[in-house]
């Protein structure tokens, strides 16, 4: 096998700061799959993007970045734009910010394929449509009239793997392409991914914080740790016998499904929480109604916690936003505290009370921190805002809730921007628990968090849940999560509940089909399925 990508000794940094990557080689074969892992902020995206020759604006660079022969150091943009139409796809971790928000997925699709390729629209259309149908969405067709805003998470972040596998690339660059995507659809996008790449001899990096999904689907790691290298080699080898005391950390902290020892479900009184055939339909602009839930009912008790999963567009994060009120129901009862919710869009008054008792945390990062305010600040102005406290005590207040989820001083003063994804969650959290609210929803918080900062932010929401009694709904596709967090389980499958109980038995005993097919599709390492070569 002939070498695609290949990284010898780069450095990357600004001048006067100690480097961001120090002297990081790595190199990704023809039709081989390649795992970097490591903690958010080690630098794992810095070394992904140089491979198109994306670099942060200002910064110095040195050593070899070459793909099939193009060193993207020095290369012209010309050459560039041509690798990145032609021969390199990304698919980045957060889909939003890859997609513009006013136009159709089609045309977004379409564009390159119509404008580079010479195909006509309705030939492009038919190509985009299979590809789609092929990462898992359903109504593909009717997909291609909508924006991005109308899509779930997981469902955009499909769209987004189907528009870098559409030029048929010879490498693939993946910045945690299956982060939004529940275990069903990450499963056979992994399977979709795996064959796409054997079968066109392409090469893969893969970028992940879950060790688990990076044991599935690549031979060879890399872990990267402050912008260095610190162990490589072949997967089962590294996982299965660490030699560095931080790659023994990571394979500890990742989280497995534990049945035994969960918390004894929380005997309900007067439910905080209280919903009663509770549906959300939309309309599309060509006149179809959509049902998004439908006749969703369940009682959360003050102290409980409650998670709910199933796949991507099952209904999860519709609910979850029926909670907090960014969203009206259709029909049916929201009770919260016996004060039943009006089925009318809430006065601004309204939602600055609802805010000191509901806080949700989103999948995405964005959607919770304004661009232009350093996230100190951010967290500073909540508790200013809800605990009515000075400039300088809310401050003092933000410095600790940051450095109890994992975000440093050094960082308070930081905007947004200056983060990486893991981080801005982090941030999103610490602001909504600044509040301190009664209750917490989650709808997908710790999915874009590596394993050892996961563990962390989970220990201090089990730590306030148990201190303040803080009531959770977390939203997630991660099981194991699940199986630590939360007593009680709903499974949700297209709008509808089919299946609640306790979590323990739910995972011990599934008594749905689809339950069962959820717990079945956890990643397996390929050692479990194929034999792995020297």
């Amino acid at each position: 096998m002939s070498q695609l990508l290949q990284i010898e000794n780069f450095t990357l940094g600004f001048p006067g700061r100690p480097p961001l990557l120090d002297s990081v080689s790595l190199h990704v074969n023809d039709g081989e799959a390649v795992a970097l892992v490591g903690e958010s902020g080690s630098g794992k995206s810095l070394t992904t993007r140089a491979a198109l020759g994306l670099f942060p604006g200002g910064s110095q660079s040195s050593g070899i970045v070459s793909v099939q022969g193009l060193d993207t150091l020095t290369a012209s943009k010309q050459r560039l734009m041509e690798l990145r139409r032609r021969r390199a796809s990304m698919i980045f971790q957060d889909p939003r910010a890859g997609i513009n928000p006013v136009r159709t997925v089609g045309d977004f699709l379409t564009e390159t394929l119509v404008r580079l390729d010479g195909l006509s629209r309705a030939e492009a259309t038919e190509r985009a449509v299979t590809q789609l149908d092929q990462v898992g969405l359903r109504h593909a067709k009717e997909l291609m009239d909508q924006h991005p805003h109308q899509l779930s998470g997981g469902m955009l972040q499909r769209v987004m793997i189907a528009a870098a596998l559409l030029n048929s690339p010879d490498l693939l660059l993946c910045d945690e392409p299956t982060t939004a995507l529940d275990v069903t659809t990450q499963a056979g996008i992994v399977r979709l991914l795996r064959e796409e790449q054997q079968s066109r001899g392409m090469g893969m990096l893969f970028i992940t914080h879950d060790l688990n999904l990076a044991a599935s689907l690549c031979e060879r790691v890399y872990v990267l740790r402050r912008g260095e290298v610190v162990e490589q080699g072949q997967t089962q080898t590294v996982f299965l016998t660490p030699q560095q005391d931080y790659t023994r950390q990571l394979v500890e902290a990742t989280p497995v499904i534990e049945v035994g020892g969960l918390a004894t479900p929380v005997v309900a009184g007067s439910p905080l929480l209280k919903v009663s055939g509770l549906s959300k339909t939309y309309q599309l602009p060509r006149g179809e109604i959509i049902t998004a839930l439908d006749d969703a009912g369940f009682a959360l008790p003050e102290g409980g916690s409650l998670g709910i999963v199933g796949e991507s567009g099952s209904g999860k994060s519709t609910l979850a936003r029926l909670v907090v009120a960014l969203e009206t129901a259709t029909s049916g009862e929201l009770t919260l505290r016996d004060v039943r919710r009006p089925r009318r869009p809430l006065k601004a008054s309204e939602r600055k009370v609802l805010a000191k008792d509901v806080q949700i945390v989103f999948q995405d990062p964005y959607l919770s921190l304004d661009p232009r305010i350093p996230v100190g600040n951010a967290v500073a102005d909540v508790f200013r805002l809800h605990q009515k406290q000075g400039r300088k005590e809310a401050k003092d207040s933000a410095r600790v809730l940051l450095g109890r989820v994992g975000i440093g001083a050094e960082r308070f003063d930081a905007r947004p921007r200056a983060l990486s994804g893991g981080q801005r969650q982090r941030v999103a959290l610490a602001k909504a628990l600044a509040a301190r609210p009664r209750l917490l929803v989650l709808d997908e918080a710790t999915s874009a968090l590596d394993v050892s900062v996961q563990a962390q932010v989970l220990e201090l929401v089990e730590e306030l849940r148990d201190q303040l009694g803080l009531t959770i709904l977390f939203v997630t596709h991660d099981l194991a999560v699940v199986s630590r967090l939360c007593s009680e389980l709903l499974v949700m499958h297209e709008g509808r509940i089919v299946e609640q109980g306790p979590t323990a038995r739910i995972l011990e005993d599934p008594g749905d089909d689809y339950t069962r097919n959820l717990i079945a599709s956890r990643p397996r390492p390929l050692w479990d399925a194929e034999p792995v070569t020297a």
